[in-house]
């Protein structure tokens, strides 16, 4: 049995993200106001669905709460289920924090929720007859993965990993994890066939191109891409590492603002 979760990476940053956390305070909030309403009432009024998006149907009279557009951003911030939620607000507050560091709050919130649109148009286009809805904030953090991506390709992400009965944290390269956890949507999504209901994988290589072009576009001039390597890879502590949150190093790549002062973002 083999089983890895990844837990913080050692990026340090210089303001309080809260836009991430707001973010993630808003899918949590959703998903406990999903639990007191019906799930399918909710999933076909505030989901993406896309034959109703391109006018392909319509649902009964009193079942649309809001216009289809509206759900390219309603869906984002709804789940199926705690894993689910856990899953994706689990990437988003290990990944979100650095990219709004460098991105400013207004920008990432743009780059996020631009993302998470385009992840669900991507799904949308990918079976526009589909009447499944889609819910789900992996689309966004996809995009901020993306960002991510481009920006710290050599970061190290702190991993627990459980292999039988041995439990161990190895600093992986983010390169590694998010190259191969991109590889993994678009070979999935090329494998599963139209208006098979599960995993929206078209979504998530939406969200996550759709975040590279993003962040390219709105990151400051002086924001630098693809960092260096700055620490050892693949090294390795027992869980213990954990108690007080100590990080193996203090960083694993150079500051992506090149030792610059932020000057005052206007977007805040």
């Amino acid at each position: 049995m083999i089983f890895a979760l990844p837990l913080y990476d050692d990026n340090p940053i210089q303001r309080t993200p809260v836009v991430t956390y707001v973010l993630i305070g808003m899918c949590i909030g959703a998903f406990f106001w999903q639990l007191g309403q019906n799930e399918e009432a909710v999933a076909y009024g505030l989901g993406m669905i896309p034959a109703l998006l391109f006018g392909y149907a319509e649902l009964p009279r009193g079942a649309q709460m809001i216009p289809p557009w509206a759900t390219l951003f309603t869906s984002m911030f709804l789940h199926g289920g705690l894993l689910h939620l856990g899953g994706n607000m689990l990437f988003l507050w290990i990944f979100g924090n650095n990219i709004e560091d460098l991105l400013g709050r207004g920008r990432f919130l743009l780059l996020y929720l631009a993302s998470g649109a385009a992840a669900a148009l991507a799904q949308a286009l990918a079976d526009p007859m589909s009447q499944v809805p889609m819910v789900g904030a992996s689309g966004a953090v996809a995009g901020v993965l993306g960002a991510y991506l481009i920006t710290y390709p050599r970061a190290n992400v702190h991993v627990f990993m459980w292999i039988i009965i041995f439990f161990w944290i190895v600093t992986v390269p983010a390169w590694i994890m998010l190259g191969f956890w991109f590889v993994m949507q678009l070979f999935s999504g090329l494998g599963t066939e139209r208006g098979e209901p599960g995993v929206a994988f078209w979504a998530h290589v939406g969200g996550f191109i759709a975040g590279i072009l993003l962040y390219l576009m709105l990151r400051p001039r002086r924001v630098m891409l693809l960092q260096p390597q700055k620490t050892p890879v693949f090294a390795s502590a027992p869980p213990a590492a954990l108690i007080g949150r100590r990080t193996f190093y203090g960083g694993s790549v150079p500051n992506a603002g090149g030792g610059w002062r932020r000057p005052p973002d206007p977007w805040r």
